[in-house]
């Protein structure tokens, strides 16, 4: 027999009123109740779509009228990461652990290898932070550039990636040299040629994002790094849009350093970041803001950075959470439904005369990201029925579509048609 949608969506609805109302009563039993386990992993391969769209049901909070097409900004918390944040904070409110409940003066040793070992490198070559900003400004504040000394950027970068060098420009006479690179590049060579041509004796920083927040550009992080390090030149990688997004191994990307952000792409909680420093590279830099043994550079290594005074330790806990959380879904098949729905939205997009894809078409170029532009001036129409429909996204004349496995290809087709109702009327 066949079950009707609207009696599913009552059991549904049914079924998260009782959670919810368990979590008020009782919320050490919803700690303890079991979370609905993943469907099998032989199903996205007869039908990805249904595999997904449970997924969302069952492992997110999502309403089903909502759709979210922001995760370059901030990501979705899924139900484990929201349970191993609230576990543990009604764990340290009832002091029931040996450890006192924080970081902030604690390294972290086990959370640390096993996030590096997903990233390819060494616990010691990573330090915890509040965020991808915080560890690029520990970078451009902690290196030792004296006045003259150049910094190479794009024309393309984030704010938080651009301003920690401004800073030094202002402060000590650095001179910071921003390059233009192509929007839609012919061959990635064409843009590690740009980098690298411009380097000059004075050059010590080639500072760029491995993605491009703006439009999804995906840069050949490896051969740039590579070209940069052969001319004796420090490699910093904005990676705020790569962990999560796509395969990161931070020694055969070859960069110096790499600030991270995993609360975009790999399910954890806004205020947790990371910093990598290859080991040889580590002493170089200063701490941006010091406590006890922050000079113990014997000891402590990387976990120097992360002495920065008491924080929340619950951030954490749901940081390790959701690495778990993509590890068990299968880091590589996340991937290729990131890409998958990024390569729906090119499609569409370029199928309407009212709008111009911006970001590549070539899928060497992106991977879960397009940016899109009205060519219309007057939008607020579209916009405003956007919002009316509960769609959530970046932008206005422009505008940024950036999915998740919770997206699901319905989400991205009513956003065009909604588009299509007020562009067309």
């Amino acid at each position: 027999m066949t079950t009707h949608p609207l009696t599913l969506n009552r059991r549904q609805a049914l079924n998260r009123v009782a959670v919810a109302a368990m979590a008020f009563t009782n919320p050490l039993r919803v700690r303890a109740a079991d979370l609905p386990a993943l469907p099998s992993q032989h199903l996205p391969q007869t039908d990805a779509n249904t595999y997904w769209t449970r997924i969302r049901q069952d492992q997110f909070l999502l309403p089903d009228d909502r759709i979210f097409l922001n995760n370059g900004s901030l990501g979705v918390t899924p139900r484990p990461v929201l349970q191993a944040m609230t576990s543990y904070l009604e764990r340290a409110a009832a002091m029931d652990m040996e450890e006192t409940p924080r970081w902030g003066y604690e390294t972290l040793d086990p959370e640390r290898s096993e996030f590096a070992e997903f990233l390819g490198c060494q616990k010691d070559e990573l330090a915890f932070t509040h965020n991808c900003t915080e560890a690029m400004s520990t970078i451009a504040n902690g290196l030792d550039l004296q006045a003259g000394d150049e910094v190479i950027l794009t024309n393309q970068e984030h704010a938080g990636g651009t301003m920690c060098w401004r800073v030094q420009e202002k402060r000590r006479g650095i001179r910071v040299r921003v390059v233009e690179i192509p929007v839609t590049p012919r061959e990635p060579g064409e843009i590690t040629d740009r980098l690298i041509s411009a380097i000059g004796s004075r050059t010590r920083v080639l500072s760029f994002s491995g993605i491009i927040t703006t439009t999804g550009l995906i840069l050949p992080v490896k051969q740039i790094c590579q070209s940069a390090q052969e001319k004796g030149v420090i490699s910093v990688v904005d990676g705020a849009h790569m962990d999560g997004q796509m395969p990161v191994n931070l020694r055969e990307l070859g960069c110096d350093y790499f600030a991270g952000s995993p609360h975009k792409w790999m399910f954890a909680p806004a205020g947790c970041g990371f910093l990598y420093g290859r080991n040889n590279l580590l002493d170089r830099l200063w701490p941006a803001i010091a406590s006890a043994r922050w000079d113990d550079k014997e000891q402590l290594k990387s976990a120097r950075f992360m002495m920065v005074g008491t924080n929340n330790r619950a951030i954490f806990e749901g940081m390790m959470a959701g690495l778990r959380f993509l590890k068990s879904l299968g880091p590589d098949a996340v991937y290729a439904r990131l890409q998958h729905l990024a390569n729906l939205v090119v499609r569409l997009a370029k199928e309407r005369s009212y709008l111009e894809l911006i970001s590549s078409d070539d899928p060497r170029f992106y991977q879960a990201i397009a940016k899109v532009r009205f060519k219309s001036q007057n939008i607020q129409p579209v916009l405003d029925a956007l919002k009316r429909n509960k769609i959530i996204f970046l932008g206005g004349n422009e505008i940024r579509l950036s999915a998740h496995i919770h997206t699901r290809p319905s989400d991205i087709e009513t956003f065009f048609a909604v588009c299509d109702k007020v562009a067309r009327a």
